[in-house]
């Protein structure tokens, strides 16, 4: 999933999408509910893309984990948040059966369940490109300008003069 730009702010309900720096603070926009504040310096502010969860082998990014709930869900709504812990678990790993148990608290849990939802009602859960897809894009894009180039550093040939016989 692209996650750029959105943002989890500590203390703060919901998810937020960066819309400016400002001097001391950054300018934000609640997902939800539109409205714009700032964040400043003494708040904890998160970028979902910058967000892993732990696994038994190596951490695995959110934006990984929102792909693979999206599966497990036929890209529907997944789990209530505020579901029975056990519950939580139980689904959490149907999703992720590798997930570090003692690092993973059901707190984060209901977190992740809620962003997803967030995201899910806001049309945002935009799935990325493989790497390959996006290196032939790039291949290609890169083509089309220096076909252009070459095409325009060739001289014009202007045609001559015609010239009347008496």
């Amino acid at each position: 999933m692209i996650l750029k730009d959105i943002l989890s702010i500590s203390g703060e309900p919901g998810l937020f999408k960066f819309i400016a720096q400002g001097k001391n603070a950054i300018i934000v926009e609640h997902l939800e509910t539109k409205k714009r504040s700032s964040a400043y310096s003494s708040v904890k502010v998160s970028s979902l893309e910058d967000i892993a969860i732990f696994t038994e082998k190596e951490d695995m990014p959110l934006g990984k984990v929102f792909d693979l709930i999206f599966e497990k869900e036929n890209g529907g709504l997944t789990i209530d948040s505020k579901s029975q812990p056990e519950k939580l678990k139980s689904w959490f790993e149907g999703i992720l059966p590798e997930y570090s148990k003692d690092k993973v608290y059901t707190s984060d849990i209901k977190k992740l369940a809620s962003w997803y939802n967030i995201l899910h009602n806001l049309n945002l859960l935009v799935k990325e490109e493989p790497e390959s897809a996006k290196k032939e894009g790039k291949a290609t894009k890169e083509k089309a300008p220096k076909a252009k180039k070459a095409a325009s550093s060739e001289p014009k040939k202007k045609a001559a003069p015609k010239t009347q016989k008496d």
